[in-house]
């Protein structure tokens, strides 16, 4: 499902305009990926929890090359589908 996709199903369900739905996605995709900058975490009981996870500095190889390099530590976001999500992806 794409953008303009999720915006045309929320206006359908919500009874409200394309306009006001994409405001809508666009004011919560901003407000979790505000949250998540300051490490905060975003949950939505039943339907999952967005949280930033730190992956460690590592060693790792250039494929074309094969030299060794060094891979920065990094932060990176995650999302963890709560247990009413799991239950309807899974019937």
């Amino acid at each position: 499902m794409t953008k303009g996709e999720l915006v045309e199903a929320i206006s359908g369900t919500a009874g409200i305009t394309k306009v006001a739905a994409e405001k809508a996605v666009n004011a919560f995709t901003g407000a979790v990926t505000k949250a998540l900058k300051k490490g905060d975490k975003v949950s939505l009981v039943g339907f999952g929890t967005f949280s930033v996870s730190r992956r460690k500095a590592r060693k790792g190889r250039n494929p074309q090359t094969g030299k060794e390099i060094n891979i920065p530590a990094v932060k990176v976001p995650k999302f963890k589908a709560g247990k009413i999500l799991k239950g309807a992806v899974r019937k």
